[in-house]
């Protein structure tokens, strides 16, 4: 089963309308946050992935093919004099047996057509993940993908409760307060993220759709979107000061994502 990741954003809100690097890439640790949420994908047992490229995907190409295998691995060279390209052999924690597929799906294609744009790679999978390349949580997606299973329709997203970014504040007729909140948890649920699809996704895709404003609201119409609320860690890299906070997480040395 494919883990499709759309990761053709820029980012405005992280970086600015020029941000140096596709969203994907801001790094948590010394890793970006892409590989954060590939890695735990992979160890659930999803190691099959497709990565739908835009703002700035070569830089995501160049990751993937000169800095992703290097950055924490112990490295052997083997030079031969007759050939000017060192062999390099991985050492000690190389075991991302993981299949990369990067599609290059337009500079500003809206995320429905991005995934649209690969359906020819998803056509063996009777079902797929979709998920953004900037949210991280501690869901299993094996249990997100037997939902999916049990329940029988077209698509499953991923549900969470969000906190406010302010405190909230109530107070009497008089402007008395009465009480304060720091951040509570917003009424409703909202979009986490996290999505399985079966091909009848492609019944309800047209060229140019985005996925959250056209797609989605024909397969609700027609009955075929399922909620799975999740109730555990989530965050979303979707500001500076999110930045600052996952990477202080990580740095705790116990990062609360899978």
């Amino acid at each position: 089963m494919k883990v499709v990741l759309l990761v053709g954003g820029k980012g405005i809100r992280l970086a600015g309308e020029d941000a140096p690097l596709p969203k994907a890439l801001f790094r948590i640790g010394n890793q970006p946050i892409v590989y954060h949420i590939m890695r735990g994908f992979a160890e659930a047992g999803f190691r099959s992935f497709l990565l739908t490229l835009g703002y700035r995907g070569e830089q995501i190409v160049d990751y993937f093919l000169h800095k992703w295998p290097y950055l924490h691995s112990d490295l052997r060279l083997r030079i031969d004099r007759d050939n000017a390209t060192p062999r390099v052999d991985r050492l000690g924690d190389a075991d991302e047996d993981w299949d990369v597929l990067l599609a290059r799906t337009g500079l500003e294609a809206p995320t429905g057509e991005r995934i649209r744009r690969v359906r020819e790679y998803l056509a063996s999978d009777d079902l797929f993940i979709v998920t953004y390349g900037d949210g991280l949580s501690d869901l299993d997606p094996r249990e997100l993908v037997t939902f999916h299973r049990e329940h029988g329709r077209a698509g499953t997203v991923t549900v969470i409760r969000a906190h406010s970014q302010f405190g909230h504040v109530a107070f009497d007729d008089d402007h008395t307060v009465s009480r304060l909140d720091e951040k509570p948890l917003l009424p409703g649920w909202v979009n986490g993220g996290f999505f399985v699809f079966d091909q009848r996704l492609f019944d309800y895709l047209e060229p140019g759709d985005s996925l959250e404003t056209d797609c989605l609201p024909r397969m609700i119409e027609d009955g075929q979107l399922m909620a799975r609320p999740w109730d555990g860690f989530w965050a979303c890299m979707d500001t500076y000061k999110d930045g600052l906070q996952l990477n202080e997480l990580w740095a705790s040395g116990q990062p609360p994502w899978r």
